[in-house]
């Protein structure tokens, strides 16, 4: 029986704006409890775009610090799956853009992808395939989202922004990092959250996206990993679940037996927010920096709608730093940030 070919990660980035605005003061606009608020989410600030930037300059940015990181020509890459849930444009793929802003190889394989905040995830996946399959060599896998959120809905206080890209090849490649094992998916029709055509804004089912949205999915999915490749979690390194607010990936976290070691690295929501496709990759690019040889990773992303994906890796040798961040945070006030964002 031929042995098992395998993708490995040989290049990541991301991508955060600079601006910031603190979770206290979304709720002093709202007349709201901040301390209240802040304890309740969990997250205690979250990038804003600047007005001149969305989905397809944060992936830009991303992509060329993971073409960068890769060490490899842009022109050898082949695949581009862009997932995000504020494509510029309803009809103009962002993927397309990015072939040649990139200066991918003209004839690549690329589409736009919608799953909620699971669309990074599935691109990765389909990357992932093309590779194993050896019908290209690299492929570029990115979430990346510019977040909606109807001005004084729950979601104002998480809705991010932010990118993170993947580059993926062969696993026998010189500057392989990270081995993908396995990976599966759960997939159901639940309406925990929609924006229908025309709509500005997503709608949501309340404290119902919890249970059978969120939790169900990320359960089953942990599960059925568990089932297939016999493994056991207290023997993973390092776990990246999807963070829509601290407080849902915390209790599969309590309800898993998950410690605070195995977490640590790829929590990232409480500094940023939830940057919806870009979320759990986000989480996985922190981890990638910080990670040893032959630890394991397991990522579990979540899209409403509803689905979960989750990847099995192992890296091949130890992390890498990505370039320092040279710019530093800048506070916005809540009438700054509502005109950046255009929530009008």
């Amino acid at each position: 029986m031929p042995a098992k070919t395998h993708s490995a990660i040989i290049g990541f980035g991301q991508y955060l704006p600079k601006y910031r605005i603190k979770t206290k003061d979304i709720a002093l606009h709202w007349q709201q409890d901040p301390k209240h608020i802040v304890e309740s989410l969990g997250i205690h600030e979250k990038t804003v775009p600047a007005d001149h930037e969305d989905s397809f300059t944060f992936a830009f940015e991303a992509a060329k610090q993971a073409i960068e990181i890769a060490d490899i020509s842009s022109s050898d890459i082949s695949a581009c799956f862009v997932g995000s849930e504020s494509h510029p444009y309803a009809v103009k793929p962002t993927s397309g853009m990015l072939v040649s802003a990139l200066e991918l190889h003209p004839f690549s394989h690329a589409a736009d992808l919608e799953f909620a905040c699971k669309a990074g995830t599935a691109a990765m996946q389909i990357v992932d395939s093309f590779v194993r399959s050896k019908q290209i060599e690299y492929g570029l896998a990115i979430g990346t989202d510019r977040a909606q959120a109807k001005p004084g809905d729950v979601l104002e206080y998480s809705a991010a922004a932010g990118a993170a890209a993947i580059v993926l090849g062969a696993e026998k490649h010189k500057k392989a990092l990270c081995r993908i094992d396995h990976t599966l998916s759960f997939t159901t029709d639940t309406p925990d959250f929609w924006r229908n055509e025309g709509s500005p804004h997503p709608q949501h089912a309340g404290r119902f996206t919890g249970e059978p949205g969120y939790f169900a999915h990320v359960r089953e999915t942990i599960k059925g990993m568990l089932t297939t490749h016999t493994m056991q979690l207290a023997a993973i390194d390092h776990v990246i679940l999807h963070m829509p607010n601290t407080k849902f990936p915390m209790k599969i976290v309590k309800e898993f037996g998950l410690t605070e070691k195995q977490i640590e690295h790829g929590f990232i929501v409480p500094a940023i927010g939830n940057t919806y496709s870009a979320c759990s990759l986000l989480g996985l690019v922190h981890v990638l920096q910080k990670a040893k040889k032959n630890e394991t990773i397991l990522l579990v992303s979540y899209g409403s709608g509803a689905g979960s994906d989750a990847f099995l890796m192992t890296m091949v040798r130890d992390g890498l730093k990505l370039p320092g961040e040279e710019r530093q945070p800048e506070y916005v006030s809540y009438s700054q940030y509502a005109k950046m964002t255009n929530i009008y």
